[in-house]
């Protein structure tokens, strides 16, 4: 109390510490704000910086699970009715008269380029109608009757979806192709041949020869730019041997799509498929 010293210090030096620690933390906060400012501004809010590393895109599947199985039995409709509902979800967004609400009808055969004009951004971009209609008996409804997409008669509908990749084109394999193609094959022994019959929506005119895409959903400009973006995709519907399994693989074919053996999603996706009866 004679000194008036509290853990050996005078109240004026208490009072000059906390006045440096508070000028501290105050230029530091500064210092940090100034370097987020910084950095924030060389970041597009659009549009991802560094992109090269997605170069090839991956496929998946709907309906898809941990192990990409296709397995179920026809007389158990507990066994395929999470399929057909998870099909349902994936495609609700697919229904025709919603694509013509939110999307624009774009001419096939091209890509839907569309620039900025100059310091303009053309934000939000439109994004071209994928209908449902287009994936025929694999629609979930034909004339509006529900087909539960061929499971109950063993005839799954399998959907192929290429990922998201901004700013990429694929090119097909032919100059005069307007379409990437997308096709499913079984892997078989050798000496063996396969059984499995495809078919495929949309297509060029033949179900059974190769599924399409068409140029006119690319690019994709990214989720903020182009929100009302439906990826394409190709429906499969599968007519196999009851109780047999099959080891199936499905890759979309264009010039600028590379397969690595590192990666079994790169351009393709591999499944197994067994209808029971």
């Amino acid at each position: 109390p004679r000194t008036r010293e509290f853990m050996g210090r005078t109240g004026s030096s208490w009072g000059l510490i906390l006045l440096f620690y508070v000028v501290f933390y105050a230029f530091l906060t500064g210092l940090f704000s100034l370097t987020m400012w910084v950095m924030l501004q060389t970041i597009d809010e659009y549009t991802p910086k560094y992109t090269d590393r997605l170069s090839n895109p991956g496929m998946m599947i709907r309906p898809n699970s941990d192990t990409l199985d296709v397995v179920y039995n026809m007389s158990d409709s507990h066994s395929w009715n999470g399929s057909v509902t998870t099909l349902n979800q994936f495609l609700f967004n697919y229904t025709d008269s919603m694509q013509v609400e939110r999307n624009t009808f774009c001419p096939t055969g091209k890509y839907y380029i569309q620039p900025n004009s100059g310091d303009v951004r053309n934000y939000p971009k439109r994004a071209c109608q994928f209908n449902r209609t287009s994936l025929g008996p694999c629609s979930g409804n034909v004339n509006g009757t529900s087909t539960n997409y061929g499971y109950p008669d063993g005839t799954p509908c399998v959907l192929i979806k290429l990922n998201r990749v901004i700013n990429f084109l694929p090119m097909p394999l032919m100059n005069n192709q307007t379409f990437v193609t997308v096709n499913c094959s079984e892997s078989v022994k050798s000496g063996s041949t396969s059984d499995l019959v495809s078919h495929y929506y949309p297509n060029a005119g033949n179900s059974a020869g190769a599924g399409i895409i068409d140029l006119m959903y690319y690019p994709y400009y990214g989720w903020r730019a182009q929100p009302n973006y439906t990826q394409p995709i190709v429906a499969v519907q599968f007519n196999v041997t009851r109780n047999k399994d099959y080891s199936i693989q499905c890759s979309i074919y264009a010039q600028n799509i590379q397969y690595d053996d590192r990666d079994k999603f790169a351009g393709r996706v591999s499944f197994k498929l067994r209808v029971n009866q």
